[in-house]
């Protein structure tokens, strides 16, 4: 299988991660207002599957290190396998609520608030179980990162009192979202050979464990967004008669939102054999940077703000930014 060699090429992998987990969401902007996000969320599980499906039987499958993507399924401990799904469903349970905050408050409130209470937390819990990298420097960059949220919030709730349309249920979503995403990624990693060329029996390989964490999110789906259809955050209630009227650009869209995030995942997993869990999901969750751009200038979502707002924006950006070198410096 595909194994990373350096740390350079984790930080690219890393990189991958970030743009991919920052743009899926564009998807659910491009699927059309009159496509509520639960029956867009469906096609987009079934791309997060496929995926791991693709990528298993491809890199998974490749070369002469490790173990082969049907053998290590094939070899895991049952314990292990569900490590891997829990993973999935605790990821789903998080996703989905950040998706209902995108579809009410916007990409540019959404990601900040929820991915970067997800960063900063998950990079603290994946660091106590999993020390790699110069502590000082990690944690000054996820303050620094911290920081560049606080002022996102004030600078969306000073402009939606301008604008006359405060959402403080997109917020409560968005931070209900980032308190559960912060725990999907170490369920994942406890499941996993500490090495990824030699991996110890009954453990996953970052093929093994995506594959069985996209079924945890297929098989919570049935519950969670089945909820979410009979009692919606915002709207009448939905059936699959609903899903079904869907046009089959409306679906395939639905379905690359899934495909994107899911590569994002798969190189975050491989790029932590060599940066570690700590910085590799800390800096895929710089997801949040690019999640911001798009929404403030191909959404404008902050279309009409103040020079006070416009200015904090840029604030929140540099701070980020410098959140994000950080943790590079971080690994070395």
């Amino acid at each position: 299988m595909f194994i990373p060699q350096s740390y350079s090429l984790a930080v690219v992998l890393c990189i991958v991660t970030m743009l991919c987990w920052g743009s899926w969401g564009n998807t659910q902007k491009l699927s059309g207002k009159s496509w509520r996000f639960e029956l867009f969320y469906w096609d987009y599980v079934i791309g997060i599957l496929l995926f791991s499906l693709l990528l298993g039987f491809t890199l998974g499958s490749s070369g002469t290190q490790g173990r082969s993507f049907a053998a290590d399924i094939g070899q895991a401990e049952s314990a292990n396998i569900f490590r891997a799904i829990a993973g999935g469903i605790i990821f789903n349970a998080s996703n989905i609520l950040l998706v209902a905050a995108m579809a009410i408050a916007g990409m540019a409130l959404a990601f900040p608030v929820g991915v970067g209470i997800a960063l900063a937390l998950g990079v603290i819990i994946n660091y106590i179980f999993t020390p790699k990298g110069d502590p000082v420097i990690l944690f000054a960059g996820v303050a620094l990162i911290v920081t560049a949220i606080v002022i996102d919030a004030v600078a969306y709730k000073k402009h939606s009192v301008s604008q006359q349309k405060v959402s403080g249920k997109g917020i409560l979503l968005s931070v209900s979202a980032g308190v559960l995403m912060a725990l999907f990624y170490r369920f994942v990693a406890s499941s996993m050979a500490t090495d990824f060329v030699n991996p110890e029996p009954g453990k996953l390989t970052p093929y093994g464990a995506v594959f069985f964490f996209a079924l945890g999110v297929l098989a919570s789906n049935f519950l969670f967004n089945y909820l979410i259809m009979k009692k919606p955050f915002e709207g009448k209630p939905l059936s699959f008669s609903d899903y079904r009227k869907g046009s089959a650009g409306v679906h395939l869209t639905g379905i690359l939102g899934g495909v994107i995030w899911n590569l994002g995942m798969s190189m975050s997993i491989l790029a932590s054999g060599k940066a570690g869990f700590a910085i590799s999901y800390g800096l895929g969750q710089g997801a949040t940077l690019i999640a911001a751009l798009w929404g403030v200038f191909i959404w404008k979502e902050f279309r009409g703000a103040s020079k006070m707002v416009n200015t904090l924006i840029s604030l929140m950006f540099i701070a980020y930014l410098a959140g994000l070198i950080l943790l590079v410096i971080a690994g070395k």
